[in-house]
């Protein structure tokens, strides 16, 4: 399974979005405002793979030390292609 978040940490859909994942044990896609989530905590205990997508994060000012090693940068391809290739997709939260 895959969620797909966009909206940022100070939102409710946000944060829904990646409690979602965390409780299904899904995989995460951050876009958009969701890229701010690799910043902080809520992330901290996140046992799926976390994708951010890399122009939304040099939009938004971030660098590549911005964010944490395990978490893979990927690109609109990238992220069609998990779409097609995941079970079920949720989002945007």
């Amino acid at each position: 399974m895959l969620v797909i978040v966009k909206n940022g940490i100070d939102t409710p859909e946000g944060k829904r979005g990646v409690r979602l994942a965390r409780d299904m044990a899904a995989d995460l896609v951050l876009i958009q405002n969701g890229v701010y989530f690799a910043r902080y905590a809520e992330l901290n205990n996140f046992d799926g793979k976390v994708y951010v997508l890399y122009e939304d994060l040099l939009l938004r000012g971030f660098s590549d030390g911005d964010i944490r090693k395990d978490m893979e940068k990927i690109d609109y391809d990238i992220l069609v292609d998990l779409m097609v290739g995941s079970d079920k997709v949720l989002g945007m939260l």
